[in-house]
């Protein structure tokens, strides 16, 4: 997917436009000595951040959330300009990390609050206390979002926040660091690097990093992992996905469709909890593959500004060579393009909506990730078995079950191998609910109470009874 590095091998971080393939903007890489500077700015400000109370966290938090809302329209462009996302989903990012900001600085003290365990001792619990400077390896895709999940819940929690993002969204990683200084927080609380893979490395082992959290690809979740453990570092990892979205026997189709449609189409594809798997019983099949077809047909590929567009440029081209290749081997080995398939003439990075039946594990689409406009359908016996088939994935991200009858329902919630599960409803990640998958997509939580428990000590205490 690309998840992790942004432009591979370039020597500076460099937005590339996706829908005009013009640079945009070029930040040179902080050198190891201006590195060093900023870790140390990071875990000093810790020092003192962790003793703030949780009303004046709250009350700056906020007033970065205000920030956000009163620029909405100039940090969505900045989103659509440098990943191609359409600027009415780059709007509702920034919408929502205000959402997320709010949330937390509403309920962090909740949530962390100390509890009260009964014991043998006159006096026990467990305390929630901060570990330390947090490094967070972010994406290019929710270049926003990725972000503020995981800084607005470790803040509030009284850790700081160390920024390594995509080298192709810098504009993105430079307004973070400077809306937190300008929200009123204290330097140090939000900090980013431009730095390298090699560098990064570095810093998940330094002696100032508490804990690591990574949002990419598989490979890069491996990488991480690794290094972390050699420092026994705390991880958390949400990696790739291939969603099953699953049509049971009793789906209203009138309204599944069209969501069918957004589940795939969201973010120009490149979601990883966006749906790619789309399983339906053969009773409903020829119905769903005619309707989804024609919907995903008519969907407006174009200028991601313009308000008719639906479906925007992928991030880069080798993104959409990368998407072409896995169509192409799977056409070739048989499957059928019920729509879409092949790269348009022109300029910028544009891949169209594509349908693909027929597919068998053999193909590059049967088992592989695909990260842009393309969705597979495959065609299950019955209910058991398109559950069979959703839960034959090495990854576990999320999972969605379309169905009226409330036992369907309740057979893909209990069975469903996934993170989340999600009924009638596009999966989606919002603040009160954690967020987080297993097998090959990663563990640990963000969002909800969880996520903003991962990044701390729970700490035992027992007063004994005297």
């Amino acid at each position: 997917m690309g998840l992790w590095h942004g432009n591979d091998g370039a020597m500076s971080y460099v937005a590339i436009n996706p829908t005009t393939g013009q640079e945009v903007v070029r930040f040179d890489y902080h050198d190891a000595a201006e590195i060093d500077r900023r870790l140390d700015r990071a875990h000093e400000t810790w020092q003192t951040w962790r003793t703030i109370p949780f009303a004046q966290r709250a009350m700056l938090m906020t007033s970065a959330a205000e920030v956000l809302e009163a620029e909405l329209p100039t940090v969505a462009t900045i989103l659509t300009t440098e990943m191609g996302k359409t600027f009415a989903s780059a709007k509702g990012e920034v919408a929502k990390c205000a959402l997320a900001m709010r949330y937390y600085a509403e309920h962090a003290e909740r949530y962390l609050a100390t509890e009260q365990i009964p014991s043998s001792a006159a006096r026990s619990g467990v305390r929630y206390e901060p570990l330390g400077p947090v490094l967070a390896i972010m994406p290019w895709n929710f270049p926003l979002w990725q972000v503020i999940r995981f800084a607005a819940p470790a803040i509030m929690a009284g850790n700081v926040g160390v920024l390594k993002h995509a080298s192709n969204v810098p504009g993105t990683a430079d307004f973070l660091e400077h809306l937190f200084v300008r929200a009123g927080f204290p330097e140090g609380v939000f900090t980013n690097l431009f730095a390298t893979v090699e560098d990064i490395a570095r810093v998940i082992a330094d002696d100032r990093i508490a804990a690591v959290t990574l949002t990419g690809s598989e490979r890069a979740g491996r990488s991480v992992a690794a290094t972390a453990g050699q420092s026994l570092k705390k991880t958390v990892l949400e990696l790739g996905g291939a969603d099953p979205f699953v049509i049971a026997p009793s789906a209203d189709l009138e309204r599944t469709v069209p969501l069918a449609v957004t589940a795939r189409l969201q973010n120009n594809g490149q979601s990883c909890i966006a749906s790619k798997r789309f399983i339906v019983v053969s009773s409903r099949a020829d119905e769903f593959v005619d309707r989804f077809t024609t919907a995903m047909s008519e969907s407006v590929m174009g200028d991601p500004f313009d308000p008719a567009t639906v479906l925007g440029p992928v991030v880069s081209e080798a993104q959409r060579d990368e998407l072409a290749g896995q169509v192409a081997d799977s056409l070739a080995k048989g499957a059928t393009a019920t729509t879409g398939g092949t790269v348009p003439e022109g300029p910028g990075f544009f891949y169209p909506a594509t349908v693909l039946t027929g597919v068998d594990p053999s193909m590059r689409a049967g088992c592989e990730e695909l990260f842009g406009p393309v969705a597979v359908v495959l065609v299950a016996d019955d209910l058991d078995h398109a559950i069979t088939i959703a839960n034959d994935s090495p990854w576990g991200l999320g999972a969605s079950v379309w169905a009226q009858d409330d036992a369907e329902q309740q057979r893909g919630i209990e069975q469903l191998e996934a993170g989340m599960v999600f009924v009638n409803a596009m999966v989606a990640s919002t603040p009160e609910l954690p967020f987080g998958g297993i097998k090959l997509s990663g563990y640990g939580r963000e969002l909800g109470a969880h996520g903003i428990q991962e990044f701390t000590n729970v700490k035992t205490f027992f007063v004994a009874a005297t």
